[in-house]
């Protein structure tokens, strides 16, 4: 597979989640604003399972038709749905229907890019799970399949449709933390004492086609660690807990930040507690430079996560004037505060200082706490609403690329354990022509990337 080049990002793309998106795309077919939009769901299991109960919500949503290789999936869907859409094992029959407007792509990771492309040239508009691809090089051609058949393309990133991470990310953009300096996240999870398991190799389930879950991937033997859920412990399916929860995180982050992509990144870590047969680490630091030198950190724990903030939550944005710690719930922005010991000890200089700052309007934040919650269903709304409109979707699949792109390349750091430094403009990197090659990987025979 070659790198492909593609145009620059810029900083009003980076931010066009938090609001109204205006810019227009040519669709087949109109539709109205009461009329529904008829639905494919390719992957049911799981996290397909939960994105389709999002999309039900919505009465103009039609399930028309459901794909997937294992029968349970597709049975236990069609009774959710209710009536009977009409059921696929192969995506490719699925997305030959010309009356569906749309699909919605929940497979496991290393199948979006294929899927998500074959959609758009089938001119079907897109909703995709993060994290958007496997490699850059697959974000890059879902990117020009959207551009080239004009098609809107929602990446499930759910926090991008809602309203008080909008609020969060507009307030950190205006100044409200003053200059953010340090950005935290942190995945926390003790998996002690067996994690996922050590099953054997072995014959896959007979109502279980093995060889077209792996699709593009390598021919590997069948272990039951490999699939559903648990794929995701594995490199040639995933980028573990990284991509997983990482890519939301960023998401937030870029948001927030106003920026669409680090200037270098380096990562520890590795599977400290040996105790399965997974691939990723269970315990991972990683330290991205963004422009505008704010360093940014995750922080994969599989210990105890008792202290790992000074409130419990999984974004920290500390800034001069203040911390914001960011939960899925809401946020609460704590102001930096001098204590009378802290104050006497300064110089006068430093005093008189303090009483100016302390004085101005412009410099004093005030304490802050808002609740919230993340919704699937209106991140499904958005996206039913922008096929309709064919305006912009909150989570638009340039910036879910961008996002995809800062956790890839942290995985690279770790695999190739280097300091990565990255040309943003080009998506390659200056210092290291080894990781550059990694950018991309061999799809199995017969399976090409459309370039």
């Amino acid at each position: 597979m070659t790198q492909m080049t593609r145009r620059g990002f810029t900083k009003t793309a980076t931010l066009a989640g938090l609001a109204t998106a205006t810019s227009a795309l040519s669709a087949t077919r109109v539709l109205g604003a009461s009329e529904r939009v008829r639905l494919g769901f390719i992957g049911l299991g799981n996290r397909g399972d939960q994105v389709l109960s999002a999309f039900l919500e919505h009465k103009d949503a039609e399930i028309a038709a459901i794909c997937d290789i294992y029968q349970p999936y597709l049975d236990f869907a069609t009774k959710k749905i209710g009536g009977s859409p009409q059921q696929f094992r192969d995506y490719r029959k699925l997305l030959e229907r010309k009356d569906l407007d749309a699909v919605v792509i929940a497979t496991p990771d290393h199948w979006h890019a294929l899927q998500t492309i074959h959609a758009c040239q089938a001119k079907k508009d897109v909703y995709v799970e993060k994290p958007l691809s496997l490699c850059v090089a697959e974000g890059q051609a879902m990117i020009k399949a959207a551009r080239t058949n004009e098609r809107v393309v929602q990446v499930g990133i759910q926090r991008m449709s809602n309203d008080y991470c909008k609020e969060a990310a507009r307030l950190i953009r205006e100044g409200a933390l003053g200059k953010v300096t340090v950005v935290r996240c942190f995945h926390i999870q003790n998996e002690w004492p067996q994690g996922i398991g050590n099953p054997p190799d072995g014959e896959p389930p007979s109502d279980f086609d093995w060889d077209a879950w792996l699709g593009p991937a390598p021919k590997r033997r069948y272990n039951k660690n490999r699939t559903f859920y648990r794929f995701r412990w594995f490199y040639d399916y995933s980028g573990g807990q990284l991509t997983n929860f990482g890519v939301h995180y960023l998401a937030q982050i870029h948001a927030s930040l106003g920026v669409n992509a680090p200037r270098a990144v380096v990562a520890l870590g590795g599977k400290f507690a040996n105790y399965d047969n997974r691939e990723v680490p269970d315990t991972l630091e990683v330290l991205w430079h963004y422009p505008g030198d704010t360093l940014v950190t995750f922080s994969q724990f599989n210990a105890n996560g008792a202290g790992a903030a000074a409130r419990p939550c999984e974004i920290e944005f500390r800034g001069t004037k203040g911390t914001m710690y960011f939960r899925t719930n809401g946020f609460e922005i704590v102001p930096e505060v001098v204590t009378p010991n802290e104050f006497a000890a300064r110089t006068p200089l430093d005093r008189e200082r303090e009483r100016g700052w302390r004085k101005g309007a412009k410099a004093k934040i005030e304490a802050r706490r808002v609740e919230g919650r993340i919704r699937d269903a209106d991140h499904a709304r958005n996206f039913l609403d922008c096929v309709k409109s064919r305006k912009t979707p909150s989570c638009e699949v340039e910036f879910g690329h961008r996002c995809t792109t800062a956790a890839l390349i942290a995985n690279l750091a770790h695999k190739t354990r280097s300091l990565l430094e990255w040309d943003a403009k080009a998506e390659r990197f200056t210092n290291n022509s080894a990781a550059n090659k990694r950018l991309s990987y061999q799809y199995r025979a017969p399976y090409q990337l459309p370039t």
